[in-house]
């Protein structure tokens, strides 16, 4: 396994954000609502750490001419760091509005908003077909249910990558694994496995 220390430097992400200030607010406002509030019934807002964003958008081999969606796509950092870094499109689907206000300010200030957008909505009731590539990271009950409709929106070639949990019934073609110290705040364990996935031909 690979050690990420988390100190990478991102391109002038992490500033444009402002993410401490920001997203301490939404974090708090949304636990005022409801201690830990869930992205519908899909899990709790946790922000993918920037090494891992960096790891996964190489793994899932992005491209100019990719159309980029993320399941569940919280502050939009994944969209918009496809957009920014390696001029791909894309678009983040988010049931908290708070979360697609946020996304959407980012997207303006890193100067992506032509080729990015988000959307309040259901990912179980939103339209995947224009994807080149899916990411996700969302609880593997969810996940699981999710997978029925990738395989019937997604174009056979679509690669999709998930994010610590892999998707029941598809056989996933690359996995990488590595240690990232950072992210035990998050699950209580250093561990990250991302799982690559090319939907197949129908």
């Amino acid at each position: 396994m690979r050690s990420l220390t988390g100190t990478a430097v991102h391109d002038g992400l992490r500033n444009g954000y402002g993410y401490l200030a920001h997203l301490i607010c939404v974090i708090a406002l949304c636990g005022l609502a409801s201690g830990v509030q869930a992205q519908g019934s899909a899990g709790p807002y946790v922000p993918t750490p920037w090494p891992i964003v960096d790891e996964l958008l190489k793994l899932a081999d992005i491209r100019k001419d990719d159309f980029l969606i993320d399941l569940g796509s919280g502050d939009g950092r994944l969209v918009i760091t496809a957009a920014r870094r390696y001029g791909a499109s894309g678009m983040g689907i988010d049931i908290q509005a708070p979360l697609v206000k946020l996304a959407t300010e980012g997207a303006a200030r890193e100067g992506v908003s032509g080729r990015v957008r988000f959307l309040q909505a259901d990912i179980f009731e939103s339209d995947l077909s224009k994807a080149s590539i899916v990411t996700i990271y969302l609880l593997p009950s969810i996940m699981d249910k999710l997978v029925p409709k990738l395989v019937k929106d997604l174009k056979p070639g679509t690669r999709i990558v998930s994010h610590d949990y892999p998707l029941e019934g598809m056989q996933y073609d690359r996995v990488l694994s590595f240690e990232f110290p950072e992210k035990v705040e998050i699950s209580g364990t250093p561990r990250t496995v991302l799982y690559h996935y090319i939907v197949p031909a129908r």
